[in-house]
């Protein structure tokens, strides 16, 4: 999402306190959600080489209905490789969109289990049951690899809705991708524990670098994503706080792009139509690293944390 938009949501969130509802249109769907069929997904195809480029693993990527005609799926596999990037961890509301993608890109689209079947859910989904139902209908043993994005306040991982989610990825061994501010995310790991898997969403969105710092000391499995943070290279120029800070923990950060949709007075594809700008700026940042920790953080980190998951 843009980020001060989503900022704005976060201290609306914020200034509401942590038992507040933000008030959304209601889910049109009563029935029990179930799973679109979707054609399989094809065998996986390599990413076309694109000279020159250092290859990208985009960590947050939305498929989502409001792109599915101006963005088909062979539309943004062309777009995908033309500006190298190898794989993506992909959720889209609804999940059918992920399995769209995958039918046409194979392998190379990595499926997140995400609570949202519309843009409307984002605000409301902690406090809807029928979430429960469309989360568990939607799963696909083996084929998911992780719960999220989603989006959590301070004192919402006690709400039943939340409670129940989490414990159904737990069961099915999924890691998270939690959209949390640094006060949010130290709530969740404290609840989820020390030993589950948490790959952090926009690094907190206003985390500071002494906040991320902080956190990543002290929980271990906790890895991040940096898709939003415009802060780390103001006008291109690589943050010295945040130079140290990657190369600290060369070992756990990734990058993500975030190809949300908002709709309303939106498109819904401007991250689609920027999409090669906003690659190209994290390859200019990418670049001013010292070559290891660039390639890590480029697509190194996120193939290692992928083939250390349980399935």
């Amino acid at each position: 999402m843009a980020r001060s938009l989503i900022v704005a949501f976060i201290l609306l969130a914020a200034c509401s306190g942590p038992a507040a509802v933000v008030p959304t249109p209601a889910p049109s769907a009563t029935a029990t959600p179930t799973a679109s069929p979707t054609p399989s997904a094809t065998p996986s195809p390599s990413a076309s080489p694109t000279p020159g480029l250092m290859p990208i693993f985009d960590a947050h990527l939305h498929y989502s209905r409001e792109s599915w005609t101006a963005y088909p799926p062979e539309k943004i596999a062309a777009l995908i490789d033309s500006v190298g990037v190898r794989s993506a961890l992909v959720s889209s509301a609804p999940d059918e969109g992920t399995f769209r993608l995958r039918a046409v890109m194979g392998d190379r689209i990595i499926p997140m289990l995400g609570p949202y079947r519309n843009g409307a859910d984002v605000f409301s989904w902690t406090r809807d049951g029928t979430i429960v139902a469309y989360v568990q209908s939607s799963y696909r043993a083996g084929v998911h690899r992780g719960f999220g994005e989603f989006h959590l306040n301070v004192g919402q991982t006690g709400l039943p809705v939340v409670k129940s989610v989490l414990a159904f990825a737990a069961q099915e061994k999924l890691f998270l991708q939690p959209h949390a501010d640094a006060r949010a995310v130290a709530e969740l790991l404290g609840v989820v524990g020390a030993d589950r898997v948490v790959l952090w969403a926009h690094a907190g969105v206003t985390a500071t670098p002494d906040e991320i710092d902080a956190l990543l000391a002290k929980w271990p499995h906790l890895w991040t994503e940096l898709s939003l943070r415009d802060d780390v290279a103001p006008q291109g120029k690589l943050d010295p706080k945040w130079r140290a800070l990657l190369v600290k923990y060369g070992d756990r950060f990734m990058v993500g792009t975030d190809t949300w949709t908002v709709g309303g007075t939106y498109t819904g594809n401007e991250r689609w139509d920027a999409y090669a700008q906003i690659v190209g700026g994290i390859r200019a940042w990418l670049e001013q690293l010292p070559s290891d920790v660039a390639e890590a953080i480029a697509h190194g980190n996120a193939e290692r944390f992928l083939a250390q998951l349980s399935r």
